[in-house]
């Protein structure tokens, strides 16, 4: 049995909802406010210990009261924070989500993210069989050390390219499972998509990537489902499962903490993108992003109905 180890960011998501979303200059009235542990690398991290896979967070804290709150709701779902550094005279990172009808809108200032170095990642022993996965919370230089450590060590390595920023040829190049939405397709193959695009867009752009063959990519479509090409083979749809999406956040880092999970488990990558694609249409049915990871049961049971 692999390990799953996440270098990423560690976020307090401000979520405030209302009706709609403001306009530019506009101020709407809102509903509520709510307090949420985030973060891609959190959320993705708890994802995978819900899911039963042994679960590794490397990231920075701030020396605040979010970073404790985070602190001790990560350690309660089960993840790994010896790898946790908390920072001095920083904050911790956080992130303003405003959802109205269930679509979302996100600024997120890094704070302690920004500091996690190529020094942090350094820390863990990882090994064949283990799965590292990163996002763009962090570091583009500290992904690329990780990375390589991984590939050294024979781990699979995973990233999510989000939020959508540019990156070079060495990253994807270390990179065997590269999983990202229409946004961050469209800016890494220099082409305009739309979620509503026939499907074998997607696949055009997905190919024109400059990550090599052998690869695998997984194109997140939110209700429609994930769109994957495992290595020189036609491209594989998973149908979106319907469900009534409550709020979306956090729903493409479940995807990611899930797949790395049952890849860590041993699992075939077509039976991962089914269980993480389950798993996915739960986190979109609460509030929330980290606490609305759900458990191996519940995906279980969704797989079974």
């Amino acid at each position: 049995m692999g390990r799953v180890f996440v270098a990423g960011s560690i976020n307090m998501d401000v979520v405030t909802t209302a009706d709609r979303h403001p306009k530019v200059g506009e101020t709407v009235a809102g509903q509520a406010v709510h307090y949420f542990p985030g973060g891609k690398g959190a959320n993705q991290a708890v994802a995978a210990a819900k899911l039963g896979a042994s679960s590794t967070l490397i990231g920075r804290l701030g020396a605040d009261a979010f970073g404790q709150q985070l602190r001790q709701f990560l350690t309660a779902q089960g993840v790994d924070l010896a790898l946790v550094k908390d920072t001095a005279d920083v904050h911790t990172g956080t992130a303003v989500i405003t959802i109205a009808d269930a679509d979302n809108t996100i600024v997120v200032v890094p704070g302690a993210n920004a500091l996690v170095s190529a020094g942090d990642v350094t820390a863990p022993v990882l090994a064949k069989g283990d799965v590292a996965v990163s996002q763009f919370e962090i570091p583009q230089a500290t992904i690329v050390a990780f990375f390589k450590r991984a590939r050294a060590a024979g781990a699979t390595t995973i990233l999510n390219p989000a939020p959508a920023t540019v990156c070079g040829h060495e990253l994807l190049d270390l990179v065997d499972i590269l999983i990202l939405n229409e946004t961050e397709l469209g800016l890494l193959a220099q082409t305009e998509l739309h979620d509503t695009d026939d499907l074998t867009r997607f696949a055009e752009a997905a190919r024109r990537l400059p990550t090599g063959s052998g690869k695998i990519i997984c194109v997140t479509l939110g209700k429609r489902g994930v769109l994957a090409l495992v290595g020189g083979e036609p491209s594989l749809m998973i149908a979106g499962r319907a469900v009534k999406a409550v709020d979306t956040t956090g729903a493409g880092d479940c995807f990611v903490g899930a797949l790395a999970a049952q890849l860590a488990n041993g699992k075939a990558i077509r039976d991962a993108l089914e269980y993480a694609n389950a798993a996915a249409s739960i986190c979109v049915q609460r509030m929330g992003a980290a606490p609305s990871m759900p458990t191996a049961a519940e995906v279980a049971a969704v797989l079974r109905s």
